[in-house]
């Protein structure tokens, strides 16, 4: 095994603050850093994913895409949590103005504020529960 694990995910976003609220206020990531560009303007937030990653919300002026089912490239943000909190999270998730659109037995899955897909599953993964 060579130790390697996530380091980040980048996420282009044209209202950066909203989405790091999303995933901040909503998901409870934890924000650790901000950055600026030279003219006092917010480039990036990162937020904290556990596990020593991190989740950057970069600025861009490319407009929000969506994606249907499985697309080309990254298409998913899944989060793990409890699952005795989902029932929780998908009414913070419908608060928020993120409506659960699809449900499987262990992952709900909804957008965040630009449209990108986020899902908050209990699936247990390579021999994790």
């Amino acid at each position: 095994m060579s130790g390697r694990v996530l380091h980040h995910v980048a996420l282009g976003a044209r209202d950066v603050e909203r989405v790091v609220a999303f995933y901040r206020d909503v998901l409870g990531f934890t924000e650790q850093q901000r950055h600026f560009r030279d003219d006092g303007s917010l480039r990036s937030v990162w937020l904290d994913l556990g596990a020593g990653a991190a989740l950057m919300v970069e600025h861009t002026d490319e407009a929000p895409h969506r994606v249907w089912g499985v697309g080309a490239g990254p298409f998913l943000i899944a989060v793990r949590v409890d699952q005795a909190e989902r029932a929780r999270l998908e009414a913070a998730l419908e608060a928020a103005g993120a409506p659960v659109e699809g449900r499987t037995d262990h992952t709900s899955y909804a957008r965040d504020p630009e449209g990108n897909r986020v899902a908050i599953s209990h699936h247990p993964l390579m021999g994790r529960g």
